[in-house]
């Protein structure tokens, strides 16, 4: 019932999230927790509106885009995904390696055991994706997110706070006025809870595990909601670590310096049981991009497939909704297993790059994705004539949905100007 929100989860939490919600902790306090929880809920209206669509149309909604504007929309988003995956590629196959660094430290020099751990953590993905098809993924990262969510929130509890404290930064909106940035860095850990591109995947696992019937929406909403939640713990845990331990760096270099921190504090236990779950959150979350964004190229090619086949019948640029369900991706295509290997090796490049400029470029490519797809949904869920009035956006999700246009616009904006 819960099974595809635990696979969002995973996969949507990396070592950049992680690292956010720490930094974010450890400059504003526990007084900044209730952004977690606001920026969980944004995450989860807009995948709740994506599965909406999906539920009521038959169609992911990249499909339902190319089945009423036609595909130059693949046109469009083909360029996107493939910037899009150069650098989420290389900041997860890097994250990896700084982690098992960390953990393993057998080389001199912290840029070899990235580069070779990283290296080693992306083949390892590519192998677990072939040779087990879906099912085994999905068993993989039930117990990474077991591991992660066990270790990570143990370890907040070690360095609890107060529940007073904790119940106060959760419920009453505030910023510290201390710090000059403190409202940016609380814009940045709303927009860092979960990921970006990776939500449209949801819709490809829904078929995986064959929900297609628009009744099962209800089951949906309270997978996603599982799913959320367990973001939002993750995020609420981190930033009390980061709110108990002076830190400083940047991206996961920075979760090192803080398991070194909880030597100190708490001693080798506490130390090895935060670096596990770091572990577990960056090689999940590389293991669910490995698995899920070849299904949008895979679907790209067959949508194109698809058009020049048809384009000689009359309708078929006819912008209807469809009426059948499409079938899952078949996972040992061509196409998918292409892409696969292209996300796998091509980014391996990145390896020998900063991975703080890595970071930097993948958090600016992701946040341009979300103010299009908030309005896609304003405009594709707003109208009854598509997905019926029973599906269609009602006011809360409308207010929603602009909050996220302009939080995430107003953050890709930011970013550009930074860069």
């Amino acid at each position: 019932m819960i099974g595809p929100g635990l696979l969002l989860a995973a996969t949507g939490v990396g070592g950049g999230d992680l690292a956010t919600g720490t930094l974010v902790g450890s400059m504003l306090g526990t007084a900044v927790l209730w952004a977690v929880l606001v920026g969980a809920f944004l995450k989860f209206v807009v995948t709740e509106g994506l599965t909406r669509w999906q539920l009521a149309t038959g169609d992911t909604l990249l499909e339902g885009a190319v089945h009423r504007l036609g595909p130059i929309v693949v046109w469009l988003f083909l360029p996107y995904l493939l910037l899009w995956s150069f650098f989420v590629g290389s900041a997860q196959m890097s994250a990896c390696g700084i982690a098992l660094h960390a953990m393993l430290p057998v080389f001199d020099e912290p840029l070899a055991g990235k580069i070779v751990f990283g290296i080693a953590s992306g083949v390892a993905g590519v192998l677990l994706v072939l040779r087990g098809g879906y099912r085994l993924f999905e068993k993989i990262m039930r117990i990474c997110i077991g591991v992660m969510f066990v270790t990570v929130v143990a370890t907040a509890i070690l360095l609890w706070p107060g529940t007073a404290e904790v119940l106060r930064g959760l419920f009453i909106p505030g910023i510290p006025s201390g710090s000059p940035d403190a409202a940016t860095w609380t814009v940045a850990l709303i927009g860092g809870i979960g990921g970006t591109l990776t939500v449209l995947c949801y819709g490809y696992w829904l078929r995986e595990e064959g929900r297609t019937s628009p009744a099962e929406l209800r089951v949906c909403r309270i997978d996603l909601g599982t799913g959320y939640a367990m973001t939002a713990a993750f995020g609420v845990a981190m930033v009390i670590i980061g709110s108990s331990i002076e830190v400083e760096g940047a991206g996961t270099q920075l979760l090192v310096t803080l398991s070194e921190r909880l030597d100190e504090q708490l001693g080798p236990a506490g130390k090895w049981l935060f670096l596990a779950g770091t572990f577990g959150a960056v090689f999940s979350s590389l293991l669910g991009v490995w698995q899920s964004v070849p299904y949008l190229f895979a679907d790209c090619v067959g949508l194109l497939r698809e058009h020049s086949a048809n384009r000689d019948r009359a309708g078929a640029a006819d912008a209807q909704p469809r009426a059948a369900h499409r079938a899952a991706i078949d996972t040992r295509g061509a196409p998918y297993r292409i892409y696969l290997l292209l996300l796998a090796l091509v980014p391996m490049i990145g390896l020998f790059w900063s991975f703080r400029e890595v970071q930097k470029l993948y958090a600016v490519i992701g946040a341009l994705f979300f103010p299009l797809l908030a309005l896609a949904l304003l405009i594709f869920n707003g109208r009854a004539a598509w997905v019926g009035r029973e599906f269609r956006n009602r006011p809360l999700t409308v207010v929603s949905l602009l909050g996220v246009l302009a939080l995430f616009g107003w953050m890709a904006l930011a970013n550009i100007q930074t860069s």
